[in-house]
């Protein structure tokens, strides 16, 4: 156990542990600077963190594995046991420096977003997605590169993820980049035509937030 940055990172170069519990706020900084002081991470992270904490977008973009507070045993238990079955893939070590490279980077442009799938996940630029379409418990995601990604989660969860991204949800299936929209066509709800020529309708219940949006 460490009860600060420094301490932590004397633990973790003596002991150089397999894994992690790394709290997100700790007395004089925070898990991001006390990992951005280790050359290697060569070890498995699980975070600790509040649900109303700032870090909870970012962990989930990056979908670096973490449990809430206050810390339910079950969920500890099970937190372990995920961590020992993804450890031979090496996929913690991998979605930690997506999230690094995710919070020193300001620039929307920049900001890479982990997409799981059955097979694995795919790693992509937030500003690549063109739209969200949900297909039940499933999302399909269309780039500007042409390719198409089904995900392993809902809609919901990437609405929810992506509205500080100039992401709006026109319809209960449909979540759309807004500067990939070029016409709106009048209707009860309407439609949007977007940069790829697809046409997405638009709720009559979301249209009065998306024509907001453009103002």
């Amino acid at each position: 156990m460490a009860d600060s940055v420094q301490t932590g990172l004397e633990a973790i170069k003596k002991h150089r542990p397999d894994v992690v519990f790394l709290d997100i706020e700790m007395p004089y900084g925070n898990a991001f600077d006390l990992l951005e002081q280790l050359d290697n991470i060569d070890f498995e992270i699980i975070f600790v963190t509040a649900y109303r904490d700032y870090a909870i977008k970012a962990l989930n973009l990056s979908a670096a594995y973490y449990i809430l507070k206050p810390i339910d045993i079950d969920e500890l238990v099970s937190a372990v046991d995920k961590i020992a079955e993804r450890k031979k893939e090496g996929e913690d070590i991998f979605h930690t420096k997506i999230l690094m490279d995710n919070i020193k980077s300001n620039s929307i442009q920049h900001k890479k977003i982990v997409l799981p799938q059955m097979d694995g996940f795919e790693v992509v630029n937030v500003n690549d997605i063109i739209r969200a379409e949900a297909d039940d418990n499933y999302t399909n995601f269309y780039l500007t590169n042409g390719k198409t990604f089904l995900v392993s989660k809902t809609l919901k969860h990437f609405d929810e993820l992506l509205n500080e991204f100039d992401f709006v949800r026109i319809h209960k299936s449909h979540l759309v980049n807004l500067q990939y929209i070029t016409k709106y066509i009048k209707g009860k709800g309407g439609q949007v035509r977007m940069s790829d020529d697809s046409y997405v309708d638009v709720s009559p219940l979301r249209k009065k937030e998306l024509l907001e949006r453009f103002k």
